[in-house]
C-alpha cells in the first residue's frame, strides 16, 4: 500500500501539530530549546511511536521530509512571530490543518497496522498513537495530564477512522477511493464536532 495520496496531508498535519507543540510550550514558558522539543515531539513523536512498534527504523528518521517541514515551520513561527497572536489554535485556518493532519496520521497507522498483520485492537492502538501519541508525549513532558483524555472529540476521531477502515477491509472494499472518501467523512465530523463543541460524557 502507498501513502503518496497522504503526501500533502501528512505535510499540513506535521506543521500544524509543531505549530500547537511550540503555543504549549510558549504558555509553559519553556525556553528555546523546551520549545522545539515539544514542538519536534508534537508533531513527529506519534510516528515515531507507532514506527517503534512495527519494530522498523521511524519514518521522521530516514525520510528528510519530516524535519524539513518541521523546520520550515518553525523558521515561519519566529519569522511572523506567529506565537504573538492571541488564540490562534482557535483560528479556523489553524483547526481545519490540524483536524487534517490528525485524519491522516490516523489512516496512515491504521493502514500500517492492517499491512502488518495487527488484530482489530493492534490496528486501533497504532492509529490511536499515531494520531495523538506526539501530543500525549508533549503534555506528559510538561507534567500535565493529557488533553485528549479530558477534552475534545479528538482522539475519538482517531478511533472511528479506525473502525471505518477495518469494516472496509474486511469487505475487501479497500481503494484510494474509498480512503478518501473516509478522510472526507471524518474531516467534517471532525469539524461539525469542534463547532458544536461535542465532549464524550464524564461521570
Amino acid at each position: 500500500m502507498h501513502f503518496d495520496l497522504f503526501f500533502i496531508t501528512d505535510i499540513v498535519g506535521i506543521a500544524a501539530f509543531t505549530i500547537s507543540g511550540f503555543l504549549v510550550g510558549i504558555r509553559y514558558k519553556l525556553d528555546l530549546l523546551g520549545l522545539i522539543i515539544v514542538a519536534a515531539l508534537t508533531a513527529l513523536g506519534g510516528g515515531i511511536l507507532r514506527d517503534a512498534l512495527l519494530q522498523r527504523t521511524p519514518f521522521a528518521f530516514s525520510e528528510y521530509y519530516p524535519a524539513l517541514t518541521l523546520i520550515i515551520t518553525l523558521t515561519t513561527i519566529f519569522l511572523f512571530k506567529l506565537y504573538t497572536r492571541k488564540e490562534i489554535e482557535q483560528k479556523w485556518l489553524f483547526v481545519i490543518s490540524d483536524t487534517i493532519g490528525l485524519i491522516a496520521f490516523s489512516i496512515t497507522g491504521t493502514m500500517l497496522g492492517i499491512a502488518a498483520g495487527y488484530n482489530f485492537f493492534g490496528v486501533i492502538i497504532l492509529s490511536f498513537l499515531t494520531a495523538i501519541g506526539g501530543g500525549v508525549l508533549r503534555d506528559t513532558m510538561i507534567n500535565k495530564v493529557p488533553r485528549v483524555l479530558t477534552h475534545d472529540f479528538y482522539g475519538s476521531i482517531a478511533l472511528i477512522v479506525a473502525l471505518m477502515l477495518l469494516g472496509l477491509n474486511a469487505m475487501e472494499l479497500m481503494t484510494s477511493e474509498s480512503i478518501t472518501v473516509v478522510g472526507v467523512m471524518t474531516i467534517g465530523l471532525r469539524l461539525i464536532a469542534y463547532k458544536q463543541h461535542w465532549h464524550l460524557p464524564k461521570l
